[in-house]
């Protein structure tokens, strides 16, 4: 936890790898203080085909999941950073987004808790 899931046009990633924004939505995470950094994931999944304004615009969207206990405040800030960062990179792209979902503690469950 937290869980940071990026999708995106294929098409990105020829001016961005993979690797390198994986590395600094990893980073703006970590620099929040929310969480240990040894929690934090983050992944991709590119589309080589979508409809966006019913055109095929690229976009980016990050899809956030995170354990219940964080502020509005904290969660509003933390979403400013990620689209902040993303929108460093990627300048010129109109299409950026993000949104935060908690789990709820009573009922989330990992192997460790076995």
């Amino acid at each position: 936890m937290p869980h940071f899931v990026i999708d995106c046009s294929g098409q990105l990633l020829r001016i961005h790898s993979e690797e390198s924004i994986i590395t600094r939505v990893h980073r703006v995470a970590n620099a929040s203080g929310l969480f240990d950094e040894s929690d934090i994931k983050v992944r991709i999944r590119p589309y080589t085909l979508q409809a966006v304004g019913g055109g095929r615009e690229d976009f980016i969207h990050a899809f956030v999941w995170i354990m219940q206990g964080r502020s509005i405040e904290q969660r509003l800030a933390l979403s400013k950073a990620i689209v902040g960062e993303l929108a460093e990179m990627f300048p010129e792209l109109p299409r950026i987004a993000e949104n935060i979902a908690e789990f709820e503690r009573a009922t989330y469950f990992n192997r460790t808790m076995l």
